[in-house]
């Protein structure tokens, strides 16, 4: 099969969806399924479309007013390249809910494709943080009454965890959702080099480190994390927390960071190369934290465990399916004090959280890519196989190409 996926965001910017996009890429390639995906150009030079050999085609996009880690394709262009080679494809995977939507289902429709999206991003907890002036019961109803006409426009959704799940059906979206999670590559499980990312970033050897690792946004509740710092230095005033990666919060956090006297015990990394400096401070933490009550999965965590990092965290959403029953995750209740407390003493336990790591990766080998990658492809080729009565050429020749949910087998 040949998949069309489109999304408005990828790499090189680094978040949650590009990094799910890569995983199931790459997984779906070893299936023996092909994909082609379109994605912004963010390279402001770029006039025109232009496509890799890695088989991602970039439309020419301009900043998004702001919000300048993010692009907004050129939508004429974006659909005349849809118009013109949809037809060559089997299916389209939108990855996203803003102009790749749109775009993905009207071209699946004209070529008579079947049409499926990942969700990836739980809004209803998510647009208050970035339209602050509207009341947060009217962006939560907003998003919810958004997501679930989206869904209904598809042939299936593909959703990255049971909470998300039921969020979905809680909205009123009929049609099937298929809970397949973002696992991971092989590369997670090759160890970094910790002891050289403390030297080379001045770190000392015995120092507690923790680590969080992820988009530095409103909604993945870092000034919690923060506030558990300043609470942790009263009795381990060397500790340590890195915070990797770049967002809208971090000018906010700094300040916060400031007023707390804490720049001594935070350190922001920015954005570090995940194929080789992302694995070698994963290995350098002592514990990996992460207080986001808004995920939808949780990607990060797998990662840390891959690197047989402990993980304290906050049971919300889409991390529980990682936290419950995780042998090398400690799950806090969301109040500073407790998860102060969950952080200080798995610290000032060595040999617990030799443990933990242990047990912690081999957690994380549970959730493979190649597994993860194979479902995926079994939800394909059922949706085409449906879609191909009647047969394609009748089916081209029709823009009426979404099942209706008593013709779907996955109901």
């Amino acid at each position: 099969m040949k998949i069309l996926m489109i999304s408005d965001v990828y790499f090189p910017r680094i978040n949650g969806v590009s990094s799910s996009i890569e995983t199931f890429r790459k997984g779906l390639l070893d299936c023996g399924m092909e994909s082609t995906l379109v994605a912004p150009a963010y390279q402001p030079e770029q006039t025109g479309v232009a496509s890799d050999p890695d088989g991602v085609v970039r439309i020419p996009a301009r900043k998004v007013p702001f919000d300048p880690e993010d692009r907004l394709m050129h939508r004429r262009m974006l659909d005349q390249w849809l118009a013109g080679h949809a037809a060559g494809f089997d299916l389209v995977h939108i990855q996203t809910p803003f102009l790749a939507h749109y775009a993905g289902v009207k071209a699946a429709r004209a070529a008579g494709l079947p049409v499926l999206a990942s969700y990836h991003t739980y809004f209803e907890e998510y647009l208050h943080h970035y339209i602050p002036l509207l009341p947060r019961s009217l962006t939560r109803a907003a998003a919810r009454r958004f997501s679930r006409a989206q869904c209904n426009d598809l042939d299936a959704v593909i959703v990255p965890s049971r909470a998300m799940e039921q969020t979905l059906h809680d909205y009123g979206v009929s049609r099937p959702l298929q809970i397949i999670p973002t696992g991971l590559r092989e590369q997670h499980f090759l160890n970094g080099d910790g002891a050289g990312f403390r030297f080379q970033h001045g770190i000392d050897p015995a120092r507690p480190l923790l680590l969080f690792v992820g988009r530095v946004a409103f909604e993945k509740n870092i000034g919690f994390l923060l506030e558990v710092v300043e609470q942790l230095r009263r009795s381990q005033p060397e500790v340590l927390l890195l915070i990797t990666g770049e967002g809208p919060a971090q000018e906010g956090l700094r300040a916060d960071c400031e007023r707390r006297a804490l720049s001594y015990n935070v350190r922001f990394m920015g954005y570090l190369d995940r194929s080789h400096s992302l694995a070698d401070c994963y290995q350098a933490a002592d514990l990996f934290v992460f207080a986001s009550r808004t995920e939808t999965q949780g990607l990060v965590l797998l990662e840390a465990m891959a690197q047989g990092k402990p993980v304290v965290a906050l049971s919300a959403m889409g991390t529980r399916d990682i936290l419950e029953n995780t042998p090398g995750a400690v799950i806090a209740r969301d109040d500073v004090l407790h998860f102060s407390q969950c952080v200080g003493e798995l610290l000032q336990d060595r040999a617990r959280l030799i443990q933990l790591g242990r047990a912690a990766r081999a957690s994380a080998e549970r959730w493979s890519g190649k597994e993860m990658a194979q479902r995926v492809a079994a939800l394909y080729e059922s949706i085409d196989a449906q879609h191909h009565r009647p047969a394609r050429s009748a089916r081209a020749a029709s823009p009426q190409g979404v099942l209706s949910g008593q013709d779907n087998p996955l109901t």
